[in-house]
């Protein structure tokens, strides 16, 4: 199956710059819809990438967007929202759920029938967390197109990679805190490098075997969460002493965090925490190799000097110069 035009929703963000990244470089077209086009100016140097200034939130605009491409693949996720109402708030439900049921109907009218779809490891109608809550409906009103539309599922643990809010948000913390207050230590993740997640969006985006398929991507290891912030503290030279906060301590802490402009902790993020993150390996898209953490991780988390960066990244790409 050809692929030249590509719409990518949610192509502003962490993993979109890096999916934009591979397909601009397999010479595709990809289109980059956002609310503010200035923010992301580094994704003009890919040659064959655009961005819009659209809202997709509106039918109409979007129906105009999803006209005359070939693919499209659907990004979008949020962390927070703050509204508690059940199974889940506005916020969630706009953009987990009625985003890509909007996305669905503009490629029925289109013609369009190339979709792949970003949900999330553990997604679930009975998980704890609204976030969850919501990436399973959203995840389900694609599949529910499934026959009509040639849809393609990936659900992905905690993804880490240079610039990533994850690794680099304990990073900080712990460049400043002489003691870490860790919420969730116990939690078992299993995170997965940016670059891999973007190469299996794209190695399936032509792909027919993987049409109506479910993939899983998760690293090669599962670590707890202490155990992670434990290492990120070794590799920058800021060994700290973590002290676990106590399950009602940690709940009055999410719920005043969440309340912070971008909460590094909320009630609902804690809620996620509570369930393993993690794979078995047996949805696992074809031929999947991860990258170690201990592979990526050191090239952008060690107080490394300019010159010393550069080169364990084009040793990572495979150039000696």
């Amino acid at each position: 199956m050809a692929v030249r035009k590509v719409l990518l929703i949610g192509g502003s963000g962490f993993v979109g710059g890096w999916v934009a990244s591979r397909l601009s470089a397999a010479g595709v077209r990809v289109t980059i819809p956002t609310r503010r086009r200035e923010n992301r100016k580094r994704l003009l140097l890919l040659p064959t990438v655009f961005e819009v200034q659209a809202d997709v939130g509106d039918p109409q605009t979007l129906a105009a967007l999803v006209e005359g491409v070939d693919a499209v693949i659907n990004l979008v996720g949020i962390l927070h929202d703050r509204d508690d109402r059940a199974p889940y708030g506005a916020a969630f439900a706009a953009a987990h759920v009625d985003l890509p049921r909007r996305i669905v109907a503009a490629m029925r009218s289109a013609g369009v029938r190339r979709l792949l779809h970003m949900s999330a490891l553990a997604a679930a109608n009975d998980a704890p967390s609204a976030y969850l809550r919501s990436k399973a409906d959203g995840e389900a009103a694609v599949l529910d197109a499934a026959g009509e539309l040639d849809v393609t599922v990936f659900r992905p643990s905690v993804i880490f990679g240079p610039g990533d809010a994850f690794l680099n948000t304990f990073a900080g913390l712990l460049r400043h805190l002489p003691v870490l207050p860790l919420v969730g230590g116990e939690a078992r993740l299993q995170p997965v490098f940016v670059g891999d997640v973007a190469d299996a969006f794209v190695a399936a985006l032509g792909d027919r075997d993987s049409f109506g398929c479910t993939y899983e991507l998760g690293g090669p290891r599962v670590y707890t969460l202490r155990e992670l912030v434990r290492y990120v503290a070794d590799l920058g030279g800021h060994p700290r002493v973590l002290v676990d906060v106590p399950a009602g301590v940690a709940a009055l802490q999410a719920r005043v965090l969440g309340w912070l402009p971008n909460p590094p902790l909320s009630p609902d993020n804690l809620r996620s925490l509570s369930v393993p993150n993690v794979t078995d390996g047996s949805r696992n898209p074809p031929a999947w190799q991860p990258h170690a953490l201990e592979a990526v991780a050191p090239g952008y988390l060690t107080p490394l000097k300019l010159h010393q960066r550069l080169g364990f990244y084009r040793g990572r790409a495979g150039r000696s110069t």
